[in-house]
């Protein structure tokens, strides 16, 4: 009971974080006229990435923090500084600044002459610190562990041991030692884990509003293709002969499905850049869609607020009760998206390394 309503403080709270970053939109800008409030620029702002960690604005005050930036030009060479010499992107430094007209909005361009050229960029955004705090949780985790078992290998497991025992053994006999036949599951269940782990703990980390929390890189398209990428290449290169025959020439097909038109190793051929992209697309939308559907319970108190002031109170109760839902089915999204991500990646190496018996025997 204590829980739910520690989760329930938290989600109202994050109401009024979300609130104030909601103010920029509605500042005034003159004496007599405010700024209408935009839904969809709240919202996307959120879920994008940055190169600075906000934290709340209060007025006209935006209290955020900097993070390096990292340029190579081609006309001037490498460039170090913090992002705050942008203030919050509203001013240039150095011949760079942040752009808000497309098609580079939200990059980092230099003015050459008049000419908008978008430099190498290594910077050390939202996302990518937020990804760096979480594989330090992971390394600290997993090495008080193993000090932990090293230490007194006999005694039976407590406290955070325990339960981090239970999501290992459950992650390899349920999900690898399933998936993967015989002892080959040894070889990928350390990947595998860590797998798991990363997705989850970043899944976690993007449900609290707070810093360090609060980036959504899960929901970040260029973090789950990278996910993808490395088990198709893992998939690729642990192929076996079984494997690549029943791509190319699959046993017991129709001879007429694959001659004179290879119409079925043409379908197992995208097959195998087709899972590793669903892979990639399933998390993104999942997270980014739960980010969306909160925001927007957020954005109807504006939106009502505009109209009139009682209603925006009247709709503000609705939407935090929806968010505070929304926030538990996102923990069970969390931990469902992790699983799911690990589970069909064992999946795909078991295929790529099974050892198929000949047709005839297998017919037989």
């Amino acid at each position: 009971m204590k829980r739910i309503w520690l989760l329930a403080l938290l989600t109202i709270w994050s109401v009024g974080v979300y609130a104030t970053e909601a103010e920029k939109d509605t500042t005034v800008q003159s004496e007599h006229e405010t700024a209408k409030f935009e839904p969809g620029k709240f919202i996307i702002e959120h879920i994008s990435d940055s190169y600075e960690w906000h934290i709340l604005t209060y007025g006209q005050h935006h209290v955020s923090i900097p993070l390096p930036v990292l340029l190579y030009s081609q006309h001037t060479g490498f460039h170090v500084f913090m992002s705050s010499k942008f203030h919050h992107g509203q001013e240039p430094y150095n011949g760079f600044h942040i752009s808000h007209d497309e098609p580079n909005k939200g990059k980092i361009v230099e003015d050459v002459m008049g000419e908008m050229i978008v430099p190498l960029d290594i910077s050390l955004t939202k996302n990518v610190v937020s990804i760096w705090f979480s594989l330090i949780i992971i390394t600290v985790l997993f090495i008080s562990i193993a000090r932990t078992y090293k230490r007194n290998p006999a005694s039976a497991p407590k406290g955070l041991q325990n339960a981090l025992e239970i999501i290992i053994l459950f992650v390899r006999d349920d999900i690898v030692k399933a998936s993967i036949q015989g002892k080959k599951h040894e070889k990928y269940l350390p990947f595998l884990l860590t797998l798991f782990f990363f997705i989850l703990i970043n899944n976690l980390l993007g449900l609290v509003p707070i810093f360090p929390g609060g980036a959504n890189v899960t929901g970040n398209i260029a973090v789950t293709m990278v996910l993808a990428l490395i088990t198709f290449l893992i998939t690729t290169f642990s192929g076996n002969k079984a494997y690549w025959l029943h791509i190319f020439n699959a046993p017991g097909v129709p001879w007429w499905l694959k001659f004179p038109l290879p119409l079925i190793p043409l379908i197992e051929f995208l097959g195998i850049f087709i899972k590793p992209f669903v892979l990639m697309v399933r998390l993104f939308a999942n997270i980014t869609a739960g980010h969306i559907i909160v925001l927007g319970f957020f954005s109807l108190i504006f939106i009502f607020g505009n109209l009139n002031m009682f209603a925006g109170y009247g709709v503000s109760v609705i939407s935090i009760a929806f968010t505070i839902f929304m926030t538990v089915l996102e923990l069970l999204v969390a931990f469902i998206q992790a699983y799911v991500f690990t589970l069909l990646s064992a999946i795909y190496f078991g295929m790529a390394t099974e050892e198929h018996l000949h047709h005839e025997e297998h017919h037989h």
